[in-house]
């Protein structure tokens, strides 16, 4: 069963104009595999963390640190511990969907949260 939807899309450049004018963003956003990556994987990235929190309902007190975004066999995944995974837990989610795109300047990434 579906538990949440959602969608977020990313202005690459301007994604890219705020890590260069905000020292430490990256390392706030971003665990440590993701941050060697090109700005468009960064926004899309981005784009897929704001979707897991609009799938959970956007609640207070997550961390970024708590989901990131890996590539297996498949395609890109949701891995999640801390305080997101204790939302996702307690809403019954055990599957998540992921799909990101970039063209024309924009990252967009669609996520579904299902039990």
């Amino acid at each position: 069963m579906i538990i949440g939807i959602g969608v977020d899309v990313v202005d690459i450049e301007r994604f890219g104009r705020q890590l260069e004018r905000t020292p430490g963003l990256i390392d706030r956003l971003f665990v440590p595999a993701e941050r060697g990556l090109n700005t468009q994987s960064l926004a899309a990235r981005f784009a897929a963390k704001e979707s897991v929190a609009k799938a959970l309902g956007a609640p207070a007190g997550m961390n970024w640190q708590d989901c990131w975004i890996g590539l297996d066999e498949n395609g890109p995944t949701i891995n999640v511990l801390g305080t997101v995974a204790a939302v996702a837990k307690s809403k019954g989610i055990k599957h998540w969907h992921l799909s990101m795109s970039h063209d024309g300047g924009i990252s967009t990434a669609m996520v579904i949260a299902e039990s």
